[in-house]
């Protein structure tokens, strides 16, 4: 595959992310707001993006997928009054996601067995396995070009879920610094992905 197929498909794959990302935030506003409609959508569309993802986790025990679904959610629903509008719609819910799979695997595994790759949590909302491996390559290649005072912070608090106490913890930052950190990271982030379109 030549450098201009690749940038056209790199462009294609953060448009269709990006889309999916605006459809499920809109969807989940309007539910906040009390239309039923609007959060029946977001649910059925919601549903097999968590069964992707954890079904990738859970190879071991494919048993557990549906269940898992189910119980992430009714969690989503139990904590929808937490969703803050500024802040992406996926990394809230891959965040509910992954504390209902860590709990799962505290009570099926030992300590040992939790501790995951970062790369498994980046592909989230990819559109299938093939484009979830190219999605986290790309969210990879982006986040290793920032400085570390700002890849750090996103690195721990928006992949890995951290606090910003937590993350400041980690890193040896200031909670300020976090903060500062992640919004100058994201601003960044963006700035990148409007440049490579």
């Amino acid at each position: 595959m030549s450098r201009a197929e690749r940038t056209a498909d790199d462009s294609a794959v953060i448009a269709a992310l990006d889309a999916r990302e605006r459809q499920l935030r809109g969807l989940l506003i309007r539910a906040l707001d009390g239309d039923s409609a609007a959060y029946h959508a977001f649910l059925k569309q919601l549903g097999p993006h968590l069964r992707a993802y954890l079904r990738r986790r859970l190879q071991s025990q494919p048993d557990d997928v549906e269940d898992l679904v189910q119980d992430t959610l009714i969690a989503l629903h139990e904590q929808r009054h937490t969703y803050r509008t500024d802040l992406p719609v996926t990394a809230w819910v891959q965040a509910i996601a992954r504390y209902k799979l860590i709990d799962l695997l505290r009570s099926r595994r030992s300590r040992q067995d939790l501790h995951e790759p970062i790369e498994d949590h980046l592909s989230f909302l990819a559109l299938d396995d093939t484009e979830a491996r190219d999605a986290r390559h790309d969210v990879e290649a982006l986040m290793r070009k920032l400085p570390d005072h700002q890849r750090l912070p996103i690195l721990h608090t928006k992949l890995h879920g951290l606090s910003v106490a937590e993350a400041a913890g980690v890193t040896g930052m200031s909670e300020s610094a976090i903060k500062v950190g992640v919004h100058r990271g994201i601003k960044a982030l963006a700035a990148r992905l409007v440049g490579r379109r």
